[in-house]
């Protein structure tokens, strides 16, 4: 049942897909280039990352907040039925062309579980519940009916829904309309953004200190080194892990329910006016 669906990654269960089958270049994410299908140096035989404790020191931090939302685990051990692509080469570029098109749907399904979960009855949930079956169904395809899959299409399909589940949990606290916004590195200390519609909004290293977020839709926005230190994103719509994962943030940042606070998050002291130092 998509009910019981495992929407997070577990990589004790996966043959390490995700780092073959994605490319990757030598950036502020990743210290070296890496092209789709081609293992990558640290992985070990086992599945496991080699300097897995290490990344963020080691210049992977894009690894850190990567989640193929249980995606690996179900082509590893349900498409698959539990085949290793090392032990089937002949079936591995089939393995990682279905990762494509399975995690953007796992994706999909945890937005749309989400979704679900904040509207009430009615005929947008039962919309939203007819979403989700669907999207299971295709999830739970074979090789070749993933492969073979516009997700595209089916993501363009699914979108209004999750964006009108946004809209009704943001009625009568609806913000400014910021979607798809470039705010690189902007001090946004002194925005109203409570029940901002922050869809896909790039805030990349945005200031965001002290910022009211609630019931702001935070749907596929980018917070890699967004400074959410004194933040509010208690309320906030549609926040995933790897979005606090990416951010800076310290024990003051009110997190959603059921995230939890990323254990970069140290905290830090700062002089006070008394001369004494006090935690921020």
């Amino acid at each position: 049942m998509t009910a019981a669906r495992e929407l997070r990654a577990d990589c004790a269960r996966c043959s390490g897909i995700c780092c073959v089958a994605p490319a990757f270049a030598a950036s502020a994410d990743f210290a070296i280039d890496k092209p789709a299908g081609r293992p990558c140096p640290h992985l070990r035989p086992d599945s496991r990352c080699g300097i897995h404790a290490d990344l963020r020191q080691r210049g992977f931090p894009g690894c850190t907040v990567f989640d193929c939302f249980g995606a690996g685990q179900q082509l590893t051990q349900r498409t698959f039925a539990g085949r290793d692509w090392r032990d089937d080469p002949a079936t591995a570029g089939q393995v990682f062309a279905a990762f494509a098109v399975l995690r953007p749907l796992h994706e999909l399904l945890w937005y749309l579980t989400e979704a679900v979960a904040l509207t009430p009855d009615g005929p947008l949930r039962d919309e939203l519940t007819v979403a989700v079956a669907e999207t299971g169904r295709l999830a739970d395809s074979g090789p070749a009916q993933l492969v073979a899959l516009d997700v595209d299409a089916h993501r363009g399909r699914v979108n209004p829904l999750l964006s009108r589940a946004g809209e009704r949990a943001r009625a009568g606290r609806a913000g400014p309309d910021r979607r798809g916004a470039m705010l690189i590195g902007v001090d946004l200390r002194r925005t109203a953004l409570a029940g901002a519609n922050l869809r896909g909004a790039c805030l990349i290293g945005a200031d965001l200190r002290g910022v009211d977020l609630g019931a702001a839709d935070l749907t596929g926005a980018d917070l890699r080194g967004a400074d959410l230190r004194g933040a509010d994103l208690g309320g906030a719509l549609f926040v995933h892990q790897t979005q606090l994962d990416a951010a800076r943030g310290d024990h003051r940042t009110v997190l959603p329910p059921g995230l939890r606070r990323p254990a970069q998050w140290s905290l830090t002291l700062t002089p006070t006016s008394a001369g004494r130092r006090r935690r921020r």
